[in-house]
C-alpha cells in the first residue's frame, strides 16, 4: 500500500493508524502547491481533489477521505482493535465522531491555512475553532477516550487535529483535558514513529 501524505496534515491520522495497525506500507510525500509527489510523479492521477490523504491498495485502487481510509485500516486489522465491531452502537458512535471531526472541527481549521483568508474571515473562523474546542474539552474531560472504552481511530485523528492550534495563535491552555488527552495519546510508539518519519519531531 501506499499513503500519500503532507508533513502535519491530516494525513498524519492514517500514517499513525497504519503504524498502530503494524501494516505494510510506503508514506509518499506529497507537494501540495505543485501536487507532485517527491519523485516528480502528478499526484492529481491518484486523487482529482489533489488532497490528501490517499491511500493506494495492493489492487490498484485508491481511498480518500480520512473517515473512510482509517476505519479501512482498522477493519483489515481486527485484532489490533482500532475500530468496535460493525453493528454495534459503538461503531455508529465511532462513525458519528469522525464525521464531526471531519465536517465540523477540522473544516473550521480551513481558513486559517488558506492563503488569501481575509482578517474578519480568519476571526470568524477562530471563533469556530474554539467553539468546537471549549465543547470538546467538556466532553472529554474525565474520559479515557474520546470514543467508547478503548483507543481507537478517533482518538488517532483528534490528537493530529490538536497539533494545528498553535499553528494558527491558538492557546490550548483553556482546553486542559485536550491537552491532557493529547499528551497521553502521544506517548504511543506509532504515534512518535509517524511524527518522526514526517520529520515533525
Amino acid at each position: 500500500m501506499q499513503l500519500f501524505i503532507s508533513p502535519g496534515a491530516c494525513s498524519l491520522a492514517p500514517h499513525i493508524a497504519l503504524r498502530e495497525a503494524g501494516a505494510d506500507f510506503e508514506a509518499v510525500k506529497v507537494d501540495l502547491a505543485t501536487r507532485k509527489t517527491e519523485a516528480g510523479d502528478d499526484f492529481l492521477a491518484v486523487n482529482p481533489s489533489g488532497k490528501v490523504p490517499a491511500l493506494t491498495l495492493d489492487n490498484g485502487q485508491s481511498l480518500t477521505e480520512n473517515p473512510a481510509i482509517l476505519l479501512y485500516i482498522a477493519d483489515q486489522n481486527p485484532g489490533v482493535g482500532l475500530a468496535p465491531a460493525e453493528g454495534s452502537i459503538e461503531r455508529y458512535q465511532l462513525l458519528s465522531r469522525l464525521s464531526f471531526l471531519g465536517s465540523e472541527l477540522h473544516k473550521a481549521f480551513v481558513p486559517l491555512f488558506t492563503p488569501g483568508t481575509t482578517d474578519d474571515a480568519k476571526a470568524a473562523a477562530t471563533v469556530a475553532v474554539k467553539g468546537h474546542l471549549a465543547g470538546l474539552d467538556q466532553e472529554i474531560a474525565g474520559k479515557e477516550y474520546y470514543v467508547g472504552e478503548a483507543f481507537s481511530v478517533a482518538d488517532i485523528y483528534l490528537f493530529v487535529i490538536l497539533g494545528w492550534p498553535a499553528h494558527v495563535g491558538i492557546d490550548m491552555a483553556a482546553y486542559p483535558a485536550l491537552g491532557a488527552f493529547a499528551g497521553k495519546i502521544a506517548q504511543r510508539p506509532s504515534v512518535g514513529a509517524a511524527l518522526k518519519a514526517e520529520g515533525l519531531i
